[in-house]
């Protein structure tokens, strides 16, 4: 009887062992998984060169995380914003006219994807278009490539923060690869300017 009971508080500090060095594991590989993304904020919020500035506005992405949109393609068919998870997603947000204002976003976010070179595939250019309006033939084939997605304007007001005495039709906006919104473009913007963002922002990230 004794042995039986020495043997079963062996085996119960065992189990304890096992379980202790799982979740030592499991902390490690969450800790390997996550160290990619701790260190481009690392980059971008806590070590700051002197003389560094940004041109866009940085945005505490834990305070703007993707919200479910009820975005969905051009022939109405659900898609959601988080299918392009995984990648940094540019964004502008406007009607489905488009007029001068809209193209010249669009181009400026083909340009400026362009200009990455061999890191340009870790960015989507994304279209949110805020009514039910067709859009030309024209204007899709000009942008090719570029994610077309419907959505509610009121939803996209409620997350999109805006500059005083602008719209979201105003801004470039980019998402981390995590769905986490984290920088907005002014109105206007020199496209030299986001270009030299971009650049910094995808060295000094490996994710997307």
């Amino acid at each position: 009887m004794e042995n039986n009971q020495h043997g079963g508080k062996q085996d119960s500090k065992q189990d304890d062992r096992q379980q202790g060095a799982g979740r030592w594991k499991l902390f490690v590989v969450l800790a390997i998984c996550a160290s990619p993304l701790i260190a481009s904020y690392l980059a971008y919020y806590v070590i700051k060169p002197s003389g560094r500035t940004n041109y866009g506005t940085l945005i505490d992405p834990r305070a703007y995380p993707m919200p479910v949109l009820g975005t969905t393609l051009l022939d109405g068919a659900p898609k959601a914003l988080d299918a392009y998870k995984g990648k940094w997603l540019m964004v502008q947000a406007d009607t489905a006219d488009c007029q001068a204002a809209c193209q010249t976003k669009l181009y400026q976010m083909r340009q400026l994807r362009l200009t990455q070179g061999k890191e340009m595939d870790r960015i989507e250019r994304v279209w949110l278009i805020v009514d039910d309006k067709p859009v030309e033939t024209m204007t899709m084939r000009e942008y090719d490539g570029t994610r077309m997605l419907r959505v509610k304007a009121d939803a996209l007001k409620a997350w999109l923060p805006v500059e005083p005495n602008t719209m979201i039709t105003d801004h470039i906006y980019m998402i981390d690869p995590l769905g986490n919104l984290m920088m907005r473009f002014p109105k206007d913007p020199d496209p030299n300017k986001i270009k030299k963002d971009l650049t910094k922002l995808l060295k000094a990230s490996s994710i997307g």
